[in-house]
């Protein structure tokens, strides 16, 4: 079974704390799916203003989670890793639904699984899942690009 830690994590995303969603790969088969967890604490630095009185991991960033996991299984795909040479964009998100709010606490297990790649742009359906229920799912589209002297 092929995992990943968190320094191996750190090789393939250039994200950064706070930024960083994702604490570990559980497993992944290059080209098809990969498993991945967020563990979600009370020191994460958005709980502080959502919601003080009721700590909610914002939807948005479950959604950035989920394509950081389908940033690291594209690298994998292609036997690369994310550089400052390139970036790694989203380029569209569908049928997103948030059915759970997730809280400190809560070990969010990621699985995205590509559904195909054509013309440089990468498809996913991604669901997260706290204890087995799933709490979002979308549908995910990728696309890595060459930087020019460090931009677009």
């Amino acid at each position: 079974m092929n995992r990943m830690d968190i320094s191996q994590v750190l090789e393939f995303l250039p994200h950064r704390y706070p930024f960083l969603l994702i604490d570990r790969v559980l497993s992944y088969e290059a080209g098809k799916n990969l498993v991945a967890i967020k563990n979600v604490t009370i020191n994460e630095p958005f709980f502080g203003g959502h919601f003080p009185h009721h700590p909610v991991m914002p939807g948005v960033l479950i959604i950035e989670a989920l394509a950081q996991a389908a940033a690291i299984l594209s690298f994998k795909t292609i036997g690369a890793r994310g550089d400052d040479q390139s970036v790694y964009y989203f380029v569209g998100i569908d049928k997103a639904r948030f059915k759970k709010p997730v809280t400190a606490g809560d070990t969010l297990r990621l699985d995205v699984t590509l559904q195909r790649r054509m013309r440089g742009i990468w498809k996913f359906r991604a669901e997260a899942r706290v204890e087995g229920r799933v709490v979002a799912e979308a549908e995910l589209m990728c696309t890595i690009r060459a930087l020019k002297n460090g931009t677009q």
